[in-house]
């Protein structure tokens, strides 16, 4: 494991707030006099440290009440980036449908309160697990957290679209060929360094479209840090950061959400193999196997291909990070460190490529 990685890290904890994140809490609370319920001054301000996108805060008003701020971040930012609206509605959605999600409560689309647009949700108590090995953690409940984190998945590509109101979340059919472009003129908006695997990966990627296209509501950045855990259960209170949510191949979602299986991440852990099933982490295989089961569908699709897509975008969004990073506005200081990421993200896609993994 990685000296980098924190394993485990409770939803409480938090820093002050960063210079270029800080802002006059003076419009903020008059707000939230007026349009939360319940809510009682003074206003107090921590701010979460695990993000590089969207700026998350934890709020405490004079009750003792806590709640949790995500704004869009300072700055230029690239076309349809931090979509802080989009985070709302999906939450909305997925509470109205029983999936775990904290309680929406505000949507601020108006820059003069806090100079950014921001929503804030209800606060989930609990354990956020950094590294995908688990330390510390005894085998059978190693083995109960990635069965929730398995069946929270499934549950959420087994949402009825129209139910849950998300009919025009996104579009029906075509969303690979569309990720492939987004996160193509993404990377090239925020590039810094010519790296011939990515434009390896932009030509590959279009000309090896799968022909499977099924449909779901998809969460975009799954993983098992985008978690909170029940602070002594394996059960999930909440799922975080639906930033990249919209209607979207399932497959994606549980490509990236295997990924560990395939890379090391040094904020993240080190890489999840066959040795860890004896110490409660199913093999991939394994896991596969539990989703297909429970979402009650074949994965007869190129496993590769959407291993690849997942590499490629995830690559494109810390390019993204790291392009921030140098603009003063990144979410986290430790966004600065991304410098050579993407570059290993497009290497281990490019060997995936080559049979080399």
């Amino acid at each position: 494991m990685s000296s980098q990685v924190t394993p485990t890290t409770a939803t409480s904890e938090t820093a002050p707030v960063m210079a270029q994140h800080q802002f006059s809490l003076g419009a903020l609370q008059a707000l939230m006099t007026s349009d939360v319920p319940g809510f009682t001054p003074p206003l107090d301000i921590g701010q979460c440290q695990g993000g590089m996108s969207n700026p998350t805060f934890v709020l405490t008003d004079g009750g003792g009440r806590r709640y949790v701020l995500r704004k869009k971040p300072p700055g230029k930012l690239l076309p349809s980036a931090h979509a802080v609206d989009r985070e709302f509605r999906a939450i909305t959605a997925m509470r109205k449908m029983g999936l775990p999600v904290a309680e929406p409560i505000l949507l601020c689309e108006d820059e003069s309160v806090i100079g950014q647009a921001f929503y804030i949700m209800g606060f989930a108590d609990g354990r956020v697990f950094r590294d995908m090995r688990l330390p510390g953690v005894e085998p059978a409940e190693r083995t109960a957290i990635y069965e929730a984190m398995n069946d929270t998945l499934a549950r959420l590509h087994s949402i009825d679209i129209e139910a849950a109101g998300l009919n025009e979340f996104g579009r029906i059919g075509g969303y690979v060929a569309r990720q492939i472009k987004r996160w193509s003129e993404q990377y090239i908006a925020s590039k810094t360094d010519e790296l011939a695997t990515m434009e390896r990966l932009m030509t590959w990627l279009p000309e090896n479209l799968p022909a499977s296209d099924v449909t779901t509501v998809v969460h975009g950045d799954f993983r098992l840090e985008n978690m909170i855990f029940h602070p002594t259960e394996p059960e999930v209170l909440a799922v975080v950061d639906w930033e990249l949510a919209t209607l979207g191949d399932p497959l994606s979602d549980l490509a990236y959400n295997c990924l560990p299986y395939h890379m090391e991440d040094p904020a993240r852990g080190s890489l999840v193999t066959l040795d860890d099933a004896t110490l409660g982490i199913p093999t991939e295989n394994a896991y596969l196997a539990a989703y297909a089961k429970r979402v009650g569908r074949d994965l007869d699709a190129d496993w590769t291909f959407y291993l690849v897509l997942s590499l490629f975008r995830l690559a494109a969004i810390t390019q993204g990070v790291y392009f921030r990073a140098l603009k003063g506005n990144a979410a986290s200081p430790a966004a600065l460190m991304r410098k050579e990421r993407c570059r290993e993200l497009a290497d281990v896609a490019c060997a995936l490529l080559d049979g080399k993994r």
